[in-house]
């Protein structure tokens, strides 16, 4: 007789039904602890907690709000596309397009489009770190009239006449007015949920799993050769650097070769963009701002030869003699290349994906 048919039996005591009562209760306890132990393991491999924004506060349905509002081609002029076509939760909210032509004039964009996860620890947005928050950000692509081209004045109106919206606002805010600063802020509070951290090199951090001896050997290497930018946890430093993708800085093209000297108007930052997170490359392809590069392999080869010299190249890629700071051979590439398999984070995507 198992546990739980005790519980079953009928007691002269109890009766038959308050014995039932009793085990239905005793699985909704049982329940109630394994949702807390999940609860637990979900946090237990976060570097820390995000930052609290105590002018824009996470809530449950204000997630659920911007994830909806993210998900709706109402956003869009033309009611065809929402801000999930570039960013989709298979490409870790990428598109796998090296300039994406997606969106409204169908003409490529010119930049790649970026993952979108973990957004709650940066401090600033686009590769060349001109917007500051996540609040700011919806504004450019929604307008932008290669994107979504969207008259903001004329937004709220459409939403707000749709039955469907302000019930919706009224749970997150408190209020079923539709206004631009509502809808931004639902967005951010939704993108700021893309938590990913569960890959395999999270595990083995937490002691759940042992990384095998290749993977072991390829994370001293990644050490050695590549954390200085891309920091663990996060696999970026969230600063700027030139990594050697150009030696000239044309004006041409809205200055998007300038990076953040784009930003900044400052020679010294030209050629300069935002680190990107390692984490999840496996779905972001192609790589670089501008998707040069279509393997890992060929962003390897850039980095041990390929780089070119220019003012502001970082000296870590590239010495002030012109010699490449970075060797690998045919094994530590691959060494290198097995640990990174690691930092791929396969329930994040299936999570979001619905599976």
């Amino acid at each position: 007789m198992t546990r739980h048919d005790i519980f079953l039996e009928e007691s002269p005591k109890l009766g038959k039904h308050t014995s039932r009562y009793f085990l239905f209760f005793f699985i909704i306890f049982l329940f109630l602890v394994a949702c807390n132990e999940a609860e637990k393991t979900k946090h237990l491999f976060l570097p820390s907690q995000p930052p609290l924004n105590d002018k824009n506060p996470s809530t449950e349905a204000g997630i659920a709000l911007g994830k909806a509002l993210f998900f709706s081609s109402e956003l869009s002029q033309n009611k065809a596309i929402a801000c999930a076509t570039c960013h989709q939760p298979s490409s870790a909210f990428s598109d796998g397009l090296k300039h994406s032509n997606l969106g409204h004039s169908q003409k490529p964009l010119l930049r790649h489009t970026p993952a979108l996860f973990n957004l709650a620890w940066q401090h600033s947005f686009f590769a060349d770190g001109g917007v500051k928050n996540l609040e700011s950000l919806p504004p450019a692509p929604l307008q932008h009239p290669d994107e979504m081209a969207q008259n903001l004045t004329e937004l709220p109106k459409k939403l707000q006449k749709n039955p469907y919206w302000p019930s919706l606002f009224y749970d997150a805010f408190g209020k079923d007015s539709i206004t631009n600063s509502l809808i931004f802020k639902a967005l951010a509070q939704y993108q700021r949920s893309l938590i990913s951290f569960g890959a395999r090199y999270d595990s083995a951090l937490a002691g759940f799993v042992s990384l095998t001896s290749e993977e072991l050997a390829g994370q001293a290497i990644f050490e050695r050769q590549c954390a200085s930018c891309h920091k663990p946890p996060f696999f970026t430093d969230f600063g700027f650097h030139n990594n050697g993708l150009d030696s000239i800085y044309s004006p041409d093209n809205e200055y998007i070769k300038w990076g953040r000297g784009r930003i900044t108007n400052q020679p010294e930052d030209q050629g300069k963009f935002k680190t990107p997170s390692l984490r999840n490359w496996a779905f972001t392809a192609p790589y670089m701002h501008d998707g040069r590069f279509e393997s890992l392999s060929e962003v390897l080869s850039h980095y041990v030869g390929g780089a070119k010299f220019s003012k502001t190249v970082s000296e870590r890629i590239i010495n002030r003699n012109g010699k490449h700071q970075i060797k690998l051979s045919i094994t530590e590439k691959q060494a290198l290349l097995c640990f990174l398999q690691t930092l791929n984070d396969h329930a994040f995507i299936k999570f979001h994906c619905g599976e």
